[in-house]
């Protein structure tokens, strides 16, 4: 039988730091991503793919504010599913040209992702994700009064909403994504999905929170049984005294290392801490299995077991 995967794309796979924030440079961007996929499909592997939104997201979020005096800006939750709806239009359209170009003739389908978290996540209570515009103290002290907004000093400059980053629980969808699994490949969880919590009615509510699209795409990977959880940065392989003269690029990590050095505070917080969590996750959920971090450009390599860091249970 072919491997399952789950994908997840990180920033650099949607946007170039060398480019301007448009949607026609992001599409240029995700074509060139889209090649790599495709050739991952041509070779039988089996796929779903997660992507984040963080830019994306908070220019959506940005133009609400900007406009609000024209038109009432869109809840959190509803500007991180319009990020959904246009980062996976960009993603299916290049990668469907992508695989016919390969003569493969297979449907690519991007999914609105609901994603439970709980609400008594303690990340509720240390809200740390900054996103949208720079205020100053004066404006932000108003938005906490009139909205209770969380805002957030942010390194000199200018004060931002800060909102909570808490784990995902449960993908709404799941059983749409098994469903399509044989019949299409399936962009999902976008952005770690749209954030929304339980009622005691049974009804979801969207919430003001980001998920971590790297967690998500880990609980993705388990609740479809995939084979390999492949996680794709701006680097080839994780390493430990990252940017000092003794870095050591790491070609495996056991969960026992891994753990190790997450203690040690060798990853960092905002990059591949939860990259290196959320492949540990995925290994001690099934010893079996194995998570593989790396770049968009290393990634059929790493497939082969030629680069990049392949993080096993033991």
């Amino acid at each position: 039988m072919p491997e399952k995967i789950v994908i997840a794309l990180g920033g650099n796979a949607l946007q170039s730091k060398d480019s301007a924030p448009t949607a026609e440079a992001q599409l240029e961007v995700v074509r060139r991503t889209a090649e790599q996929i495709a050739e991952v499909s041509r070779r039988g592997y089996e796929m779903a793919i997660v992507h984040g939104n963080g830019p994306q997201v908070g220019r959506i979020l940005l133009a609400g504010e900007t406009a609000r005096d024209v038109v009432p800006p869109m809840p959190f939750d509803v500007c991180g599913a319009m990020s959904q709806g246009y980062i996976g239009y960009h993603i299916q359209q290049a990668l469907k040209y992508a695989l016919n170009a390969r003569n493969r003739n297979y449907p690519v389908v991007s999914l609105t992702t609901q994603v439970v978290v709980d609400r008594k996540d303690p990340a509720f209570q240390n809200p740390t994700k900054p996103i949208g515009a720079f205020y100053s103290a004066e404006e932000a002290k108003k938005l906490e009064q009139e909205k209770g907004y969380a805002m957030r000093e942010d390194a000199g400059r200018g004060w931002r909403r800060v909102v909570a980053s808490p784990l995902p629980r449960k993908i709404v969808e799941i059983g749409a994504v098994r469903l399509l699994w044989d019949h299409a490949i399936v962009i999902t969880c976008g952005g770690g999905g749209v954030p929304v919590v339980e009622n005691p009615d049974g009804t979801l509510e969207g919430v003001a929170a980001v998920i971590d699209k790297d967690f998500a795409a880990e609980l993705l990977a388990e609740q479809v049984e995939a084979d390999v959880l492949l996680i794709l940065t701006e680097v080839e392989k994780v390493a430990i005294n990252f940017g000092k003269p003794d870095q050591q690029d790491l070609g495996s990590l056991n969960l026992a290392d891994a753990a190790r050095y997450v203690e040690e505070g060798q990853f960092g917080t905002g990059s591949m801490l939860p990259k290196v969590e959320a492949a540990m996750r995925f290994v001690r959920n099934d010893p079996g299995k194995k998570a593989i971090i790396t770049s968009l450009d290393c990634c059929l390599d790493a497939l082969e077991g030629k680069t990049g860091t392949v993080v096993t249970f033991a």
